[in-house]
């Protein structure tokens, strides 16, 4: 299930308390939306090996039938949480929208679905998280040598890409 969707109801479904603050200086989120990749770069060191990518490039790692069976079922449990988290939080996303179409705005209903709707992607990302360190494991030396060269080449490409999208700053 891809949460990007679900995501953007998220941030979408908060613009208007968003609105009511000014943002932090330095807030990764607001002024410089390049800084959310210093936030996940580390994350996506580790999410490179979950089971579906590791799947998707088994004739290029040379997987195993032990491997590909065990990578297929730590797949399958990863995606049934994962499944089942983001509709968690989609359902919560769609009350924190209820909560605050009225004039009035119920912020506490408004908080509490929030709450509820970031800890239940938070759960996704952990199952994700977990079946990455865990496929990790399934794989021998030179597979992890193989992945770990292209994850820092494609590391090496969004700073280098970062770098050139950055604006200058005046001085």
């Amino acid at each position: 299930m891809n949460a990007r969707p679900l995501l953007a109801a998220l941030v979408l479904g908060t613009a208007p308390l968003a609105a009511q603050h000014p943002a932090a200086p330095g807030h990764p989120m607001m002024g410089d939306p390049m800084a959310l990749q210093d936030l996940m770069g580390p994350m996506m060191q580790v999410l490179v090996y979950t089971p579906q990518h590791l799947l998707a490039r088994k004739d290029a790692l040379g997987l195993t039938s032990d491997q590909l069976a065990r990578l297929s079922t730590l797949r399958n449990a990863a995606e049934t949480g994962t499944e089942a988290a983001m509709a968690d939080a989609k359902r919560h996303v769609q009350a924190m929208q209820q909560a605050a179409a009225g004039l009035t705005p119920d912020t506490v209903a408004l908080k509490t679905h929030f709450a509820a709707a970031h800890a239940a992607m938070g759960k996704a990302h952990w199952l994700s998280l977990v079946s990455a360190v865990q496929a990790k494991a399934v794989l021998d030396d030179a597979q992890r040598t193989k992945l770990k060269a292209w994850a820092d080449s494609m590391q090496a490409w969004m700073q280098q890409h970062r770098h050139m999208m950055k604006p200058t700053q005046p001085h």
